[in-house]
């Protein structure tokens, strides 16, 4: 494995160095930012298609962006590829005390809480002013939503069962009318976020991922798309032309399918 680690390093000091791509010399942390996060959601399109070969080309990708990046921070004197990993490991020994200390825990729920309490432990060196403080401004709402209930429920901040949240989704759907009945945006914008913190809450109480399960339904939603489009197709209608009583059946159709 080191002799295909120094390799990849090897190749990423050639494009960063005298002589190499001049595309790669320019970048900074700040404009590879984006590739890291297009590369994340491509690895976890991979991740659900199943397909090893496109799960390690992904891979690869994401772990690209993680040796750029150290390039980078080498090359302005900031730390090296050795170092993040180093860390990386301390970080992972320290964190579970149960696997490379004395400490022993009931099961993976107990493992958790302990991370977390380690990992609240360090960041006490940098005086956060609130526990909500560590959570990233720049996550996807979905999961920052997520990330927010999950941090605020280890200091008991609950509901007590996931049947509350379903009244509170309930009562979040009435505001949502009420607003709508306003025909106030504003409202109708703060309603609608109400509503979906709330379904990202219950999901989260049945243990259920969110994003996961948004994810599998906009592919549901697609596939069955799809079917309306070949059928117009093999009709020559265009897709606005065809009636609407037409699209429900073939929509109908194609749910006993996918």
């Amino acid at each position: 494995m080191m002799e295909a680690l120094n390799r990849l390093m090897d190749i990423m000091d050639t494009l960063r160095g005298p002589g190499g791509c001049p595309w790669d010399m320019e970048q900074t942390h700040k404009s590879i930012m984006k590739c890291l996060i297009e590369e994340t959601y491509e690895l976890a399109d991979a991740i659900e298609s199943g397909d090893a070969e496109v799960l390690r080309e992904e891979l690869g990708d994401v772990f690209l962006q993680v040796v750029f990046h150290s390039a980078i921070a080498k090359d302005n004197g900031l730390f090296t590829l050795d170092e993040v990993i180093h860390e990386l490991c301390d970080k992972l020994i320290y964190r579970h005390p149960h696997v490379f200390g004395d400490a022993s825990v009931r099961d993976s729920d107990e493992v958790i809480k302990n991370w977390e309490r380690l990992k609240r432990k360090e960041n006490t060196k940098s005086a956060r002013e609130s526990i909500l403080s560590g959570i990233p401004n720049d996550l996807p709402a979905l999961l920052k939503a997520l990330k927010i209930q999950s941090v605020v429920s280890r200091v008991g901040f609950d509901w007590e069962q996931p049947r509350d949240v379903l009244d509170k989704i309930k009562e979040e759907v009435r505001e949502v009318e009420e607003a709508i009945s306003s025909s106030d945006k504003d409202q109708m914008e703060a309603e609608i976020g109400d509503l979906i913190f709330s379904v990202v809450n219950l999901a989260r109480r049945l243990k259920v991922d969110p994003e996961a399960a948004l994810r599998r339904t906009n592919k549901k939603f697609s596939s069955r798309f799809y079917e309306i489009e070949k059928v117009a197709k093999t009709k020559g209608l265009r897709l606005s032309e065809m009636p609407m009583e037409e699209k429900d059946r073939i929509w109908e159709e194609a749910k006993k399918r996918v």
